[in-house]
């Protein structure tokens, strides 16, 4: 097992941009061994971001359903509603599919143990509890590419920065899997998945923990563009 590092102090809400870009540059070093470490994660995030999670909450709050969502601060799947439960729903929803997706891959829901400040926070919290339903919904799959397509379609669809860096930094990985014929279709499918989130639905708006009993394949038309090639 590896070693993890120890987590850093927490990032100041008013952390200039230089102390950010140190601290999130540093984050993603780390990250690139130790994918599943929350800290530093979290620092990511937060060192490129704050301020797209503050926008996406300012415009929740907007609007009565997202003033819901962020007054009550629920979360997924929620003290009342465990994995057992959801898998004991229809074949096909997104309650069994969710919960199938953690078996069939022998992995755990992710987890959030840090104090919410403030609604960009919360958001933060919000986005690491339904990455999994984000795979679901939009069809990128957990391996590599699947995981870099996803982060693609954050980046069309939420604004996200370091998403967009991910990108970047990850075109080896076509590389690696084809030469420059991979690389090539490495950004088509990068452009295709950042095309896609910017027609869709901002996904942190949606209230995944209300629809658990409908069908992925619904709830896909309903909130996600059409995939393209």
């Amino acid at each position: 097992m590896t070693q993890m590092t120890a987590p850093p102090q927490d990032l100041p809400p008013d952390a200039s941009w230089f102390t950010r870009l140190r601290a999130g540059l540093h984050a993603l070093w780390v990250l690139k061994d130790e994918n599943a470490d929350p800290y530093y994660a979290r620092i990511f995030h937060l060192s490129f971001d704050r301020d797209t999670y503050a926008r996406l909450a300012d415009r929740l709050r907007r609007t009565g359903e997202g003033r819901r969502l962020l007054d009550e601060r629920r979360t997924i799947p929620g003290a009342n509603v465990d994995l057992d439960t959801l898998a004991s729903l229809p074949e096909g929803t997104l309650g069994h599919r969710y919960a199938r997706h953690f078996a069939e891959n022998s992995i755990e829901p992710f987890t959030f143990e840090f104090p919410l400040r403030d609604d960009a926070d919360f958001l933060n919290k919000r986005y690491r509890e339904t990455h999994d339903i984000h795979h679901l919904i939009t069809g990128y799959g957990i391996d590599p590419i699947g995981e870099i397509e996803l982060q693609a379609y954050y980046a069309g669809n939420l604004g996200f920065r370091h998403a967009a860096l991910i990108m970047v930094v990850s075109l080896p990985v076509g590389l690696k899997q084809g030469g420059l014929a991979g690389v090539r279709d490495y950004v088509r499918r990068m452009r295709a998945a950042y095309r896609r989130g910017k027609s869709s639905r901002p996904v942190l708006e949606v209230p995944f923990d209300e629809l658990w009993a409908l069908p992925v394949a619904e709830i896909a038309e309903r909130y996600c563009a059409p995939a393209s090639t």
